[in-house]
């Protein structure tokens, strides 16, 4: 069955280019074009591809905020002029579309201008809004161009609180440059909690105003089971997780016996990764903060198995020659993207793929994750 979209169907949004196909006929597909990406390794077995809902399914809307002080739109803004409002948008569960009305009258209640991209002129540029499903809690970070208006946004946000009780964290990001970037480096915190806990498979992962989380809660939970099934089945006595974020990878494949280290370059993402470890009781997981793709692997004695998770660019020609060249009898390489996934596996000749799945963390889009295990030969 296809989802329709109005926002689709009238022109005024391309972000979802394969919505109106059923979606098993876009699962297909992208299982299809995966395998045959992959075809230079004909012994590898795939496990069923992991489905996600063709609706509801993000836990975080970036929503551009564009029309007046008095009358806000949330989701679109076109570098022509104009605005095109999103807060309906099917992708969004309740609790996101639920919340967008109380926003924009906190928008109007703070007297936020709309930052236009024409004339450069105005103050707030996004609204970005994140829900922990399993609590129904909420992190709201506003994207602003200067300091000018905070005041006025702290005098008017006990209401807004009082509108969105399940609001728990929220934050002021500062992006000054015109450019098209969404985020600045400098965070303002304006609520005593820090950090929203994002609880997958029964571990608590704590997401910061400016880490990153699968937006797939479900399809999220999903790809740490099976990674967490595959550490189960080759019981390696020490795990490395590079690129580890808040310790997802990490975390599940610990256990009472198995030493984990999680890298991952964000300071604050190890912080929350070591918050998660204490309050599981996992003495046995660490973390440090450095960039994982400085590593360097023993060529004896390195860890049994590596769990990689890196960005869109891969894990690189350098960290693929560490570890081709070290002992390391079990990988799980974590993609975003099949180009670069192939490019590294084709550098790493002694480390075989065995099995792969592709989990579909983006429907309507060309876009997914696949999650391979590689064993050396």
């Amino acid at each position: 069955m296809s989802v329709h979209c109005d926002y689709f169907a009238r022109a005024q949004c391309r972000s979802c280019p394969s919505i109106e196909q059923p979606y098993n006929e876009q699962l297909f597909r992208k299982q299809h074009a995966l395998q045959q990406l992959l075809l230079p390794w004909p012994a590898l077995h795939w496990l069923p591809p992991i489905a996600s809902k063709p609706h509801g399914f993000r836990n975080k809307a970036k929503m551009a905020v564009g029309g007046t002080v008095d009358r806000p739109t949330l989701g679109l803004v076109a570098l022509a002029g104009g605005a095109q409002d999103l807060a309906d948008c099917l992708l969004y569960p309740p609790e996101l579309q639920q919340a967008f009305a109380p926003i924009k009258r906190f928008i109007t209640a703070a007297n936020l201008t709309p930052f236009d991209v024409i004339k450069r002129q105005g103050e707030l540029k996004f609204v970005l809004l994140t829900l922990a499903e399993h609590s129904g809690e909420l992190m709201l970070r506003l994207v602003l161009r200067s300091r000018e208006s905070m005041s006025r946004i702290e005098k008017a946000l006990p209401v807004l609180r009082a509108a969105l009780p399940a609001l728990k964290v929220v934050s002021i990001n500062l992006q000054p440059l015109p450019a098209a970037l969404i985020e600045g480096p400098e965070e303002i915190l304006l609520s005593e909690q820090h950090a929203l806990c994002m609880q997958l498979n029964g571990i608590p992962l704590y997401l910061r105003p400016q880490g990153f989380f699968q937006t797939n809660t479900a399809v999220a939970a999903a790809l740490y089971r099976q990674a967490q099934r595959w550490v189960t089945d080759s019981q390696p006595a020490n795990v490395w997780d590079l690129y580890c974020g808040v310790g997802g990878f990490s975390l599940h494949a610990s256990n009472a016996e198995r030493k984990v280290l999680g890298i991952e370059i964000s300071a604050e993402a190890v912080e929350a990764a070591r918050r998660s470890a204490a309050e599981m009781g996992e003495s046995r997981v660490q973390f440090e903060a450095r960039d994982a793709g400085d590593i360097r692997l023993p060529t004896r004695g390195a860890p049994e198995l590596v769990i990689v998770n890196p960005p869109r660019r891969g894990i690189g020609a350098a960290l693929c020659e560490q570890i081709e060249g070290s002992d390391t009898g079990w990988l799980i390489y974590s993609s975003c993207n099949p180009v670069t996934l192939i490019a590294d596996l084709q550098r790493m000749p002694s480390l075989a793929p065995q099995q792969a799945q592709l989990l579909d963390m983006f429907p309507h889009t060309a876009h997914s994750e696949t999650l391979v295990l590689l064993k050396r030969s």
